[in-house]
């Protein structure tokens, strides 16, 4: 047997090597996208030999050097030779990299309209005919524009672009595009899954991993310039000498990717570390803390970012334990850091226990202070009002703010989306919220619109990820989670690009070209969310999360401190129905969209399905548009939602012998374990909620192999034996 496998993994490498394609070999994933072994197509690979065979670079600056880095390291390894690198143009096809005042040839081309269109960040990538000969110029205004637009080339080379009629003309649609790192000061990560922080505290600053030089290349990649280093739980002495200095050394690493560092602040910091009896934002002595604590901190870190605030939300300190406002907060601390060009993220998540409906708390907290908060503030509101769901509503305070700068957070890092044991490409989340039309200023005034700053002009624009990444050689633990950190990366440069498109840029940079496994590879990521929606909360069932861990199922969740932490606060199951009622008959939270949202959730027969229950307690007979009861469409949904991840299993199986064996065989295991772990969540959910519909599940259905006591048994043990 064992014979008979190596014969044919033999022909499968005669077979690979004769049709041309490079043969698979183990790849642990730690390059990420940034792989660069030589082109197999013959004729792409003689294109760009042809094409590049200079590189024209002055590295006068450190960030032109680490462009001189990639693009060497980029061209070296994609055409299977060394490319020479001066600094003058020479009578060859020459890749031409810099700024007009780093480099006479691109000053020589009189760019500077097309230039001053693409900003202090952006790039041209055009050819251009000098002295008879033709030449490939990556142009911008600045050094990290220049760096960018390397970074992109060689994006454009791994992704097989045609060169010979190249044109692109590319610059950020959002300003502050950052990373939050959800990183403790133990090195215990908050909803990370990928191991242990990046960040070595105990060595820094003295000991430079190498690791912290591969994350900033990454991210650089993709155009991403800030990352906030801590956890928004924010320990205070973060804001201490011992840290800052620590912090130093990261930003000197990060800086020439053109990458900027920030910290989660704690309100209380004047008490907590430095000595002060009150954190009253009113407070002379307090304010003249947090001025003396911004210079502190610049005088280490010349281009610190700023600070990033969770305030009064799950137990953090904030202005409101003084009787002050967000505004008054936040403020004291945007005087702070703005004479050093300094901003402050302030968190919209809040939710205080007297709220009838969570959904409305930060709109009803956050929009009477419009016009309050200073220039260099920016509110950070998550996707949806909840927390992160799968599937949420846009959150009703996306063009609810036309004179406080607002920003979107997502989450990178898979809290409720099985950790990094599940595939869940965010893609379709991600543009699903950034499409999501808030009619603010009528039809087209999408998410995407206001946090980009074309709807208000806001002075300062952003985009926050809760990043995935830690120890884990891999990064993201998940293969599969790689994508996400390059689709947030991606979009928040330009929110234009379609899901499908990133993920096919992503596979083909991140494994190979193979139409055979592109193609099965991409379905399988694209139909990945859905299926997660499916097996957990279908119809706009929302947060029936294990409280904790948040990782199974726990429907039956009713007794603790806070109702607005149990399952049953949202589900709201009984005899005659499920689901929430937010109409004017209940919470009436739709009152807090614009009135052509409002029309779309008000009626129930007119509501999209999958938002039904979001926003409707609705009848277990009610019948929906395929014919079926609410109770039938809500177990059709769950059973589907499994056999989504057994065609995912099936498609993976299909490729093979198409990549390396390691990388294939891990996806292949945390695939059996996302089957599993689906059939867990349908059976327990169905069960549950067949208590209250008093219906038996439909025939042709395979029944659950367990009672639903097993389930609530399994629940306070799973995720321990998993984990």
């Amino acid at each position: 047997m064992i014979l008979k496998m190596k014969r044919h993994l033999f022909l499968l490498t005669v077979f690979l090597i004769g049709l041309g394609i490079q043969q698979a070999y183990a790849d642990d994933g730690y390059r990420l996208w940034l792989r660069y072994d030589q082109i197999a197509d013959k004729a792409v690979l003689q294109q760009y030999r042809s094409a590049i065979q200079r590189i024209v670079l002055n590295d006068n600056s450190e960030t032109l050097s680490k462009a001189k880095q990639e693009i060497s390291r980029g061209l070296s390894g994609l055409l299977g030779k060394a490319i020479p690198i001066t600094t003058k143009l020479v009578n060859r096809s020459s890749l031409i990299i810099g700024t007009p005042s780093s480099s006479d040839a691109i000053a020589s081309l009189n760019l500077s309209n097309k230039l001053k269109s693409v900003g202090d960040e952006g790039f041209l990538i055009e050819r251009h005919q000098i002295n008879g000969n033709n030449h490939l110029v990556i142009a911008a205004n600045t050094d990290v524009g220049a760096l960018y637009g390397s970074f992109h080339f060689l994006r454009l080379l791994k992704t097989h672009t045609d060169l010979q009629k190249i044109s692109v003309a590319s610059a950020p649609k959002i300003q502050h595009r950052v990373l939050n790192h959800w990183d403790n000061l133990d090195r215990t990560v908050e909803r990370g899954y990928a191991g242990i922080s990046l960040w070595e505290w105990k060595t820094l600053p003295e000991y430079e991993d190498p690791r912290y030089t591969d994350y900033a290349r990454a991210n650089a990649s993709l155009g991403i310039n800030g990352t906030v280093l801590n956890n928004v739980n924010a320990d205070p002495r973060m804001l201490t000498e011992q840290y800052i200095k620590k912090a130093t050394k990261l930003a000197d690493i990060f800086r020439p990717y053109g990458i900027k560092v920030y910290f989660s602040a704690n309100f209380f910091a004047p008490e907590r570390v430095g000595g002060l009896e009150t954190s009253d934002p009113l407070d002379p002595e307090v304010q003249q803390w947090w001025k003396d604590k911004a210079d502190q901190i610049y005088k280490h870190i010349p281009d610190f970012g700023g600070f990033l605030v969770k305030a009064n939300s799950e137990g953090q300190p904030g202005p409101q334990n003084y009787g002050r406002t967000h505004a008054e907060g936040a403020n004291i601390l945007a005087e702070a850091v703005a004479p050093h060009g300094g901003i402050v993220m302030w968190r919209a998540f809040v939710y205080s226990p007297e709220q009838e409906d969570r959904f409305r708390e930060g709109y009803d907290e956050f929009v009477p202070l419009d016009g309050k908060f200073h220039d260099n503030v920016i509110l950070q509101v998550k996707n949806g009002p909840i927390d992160f769901q799968p599937r949420e509503p846009f959150h009703p305070l996306f063009g609810a703010l036309p004179e406080t700068n607002t920003m979107l957070e997502l989450q990178v890092t898979q809290e409720y989306f099985g950790f990094s044991t599940h595939l869940a490409y965010m893609g379709p989340l991600y543009k699903e919220a950034l499409e999501a039309d808030t009619y603010a200023k009528g039809e087209g005034s999408t998410v995407a619109k206001v946090i980009d700053g074309s709807l208000f002009e806001y002075e300062h624009t952003g985009i926050a990820g809760v990043a995935n990444t830690g120890r884990d050689r891999n990064w993201t633990g998940h293969p599969f989670g790689q994508s996400n950190w390059y689709l947030f990366g991606r979009l928040a440069w330009d929110h234009t690009l379609t899901a499908e498109g990133v993920a096919d840029e992503w596979i083909r940079m991140t494994f190979n070209h193979n139409p055979d496994f592109v193609e099965p590879a991409k379905e399988i990521m694209m139909m990945s969310r859905e299926a997660g929606v499916r097996y957990r909360n279908p119809l706009g069932l929302t947060h029936l999360y294990a409280q904790g861990h948040h990782y199974g199922p726990a429907p039956w969740t009713s007794d603790l401190p806070r109702p607005d932490w149990t399952a049953v606060y949202y589900h709201k199951a009984d005899s005659e129905g499920i689901g929430f009622d937010r109409t004017e008959t209940g919470s009436n939270a739709i009152e807090q969209y614009q009135p052509e949202v409002r029309e779309r959730f008000d009626e129930m027969e007119d509501t999209p399905e999958e938002y039904l229950l979001w926003f409707h307690h609705v009848p277990w007979d009610f019948e929906m548009n395929s014919g079926r009861t609410l109770w039938e469409e809500l177990v059709h949904r769950y059973y589907q939602g499994v056999e989504d991840v057994r065609v995912m299993q099936k498609k993976w199986a299909s490729v093979e012998g198409l990549i390396d064996e390691e990388r294939y065989n891990h996806v292949e295991a945390l695939l059996e374990i996302q089957e599993e772990d689906a059939i867990w969540w349908r059976n327990a959910c169905v069960l549950y909620f067949q208590t209250f519909s008093n219906q038996p599940i439909p025939n042709g259905y395979e029944k659950p192999e367990h009672s639903l006591e097993y389930y609530k048994e399994l629940e306070k043990t799973h995720h321990i034996a998993r984990f």
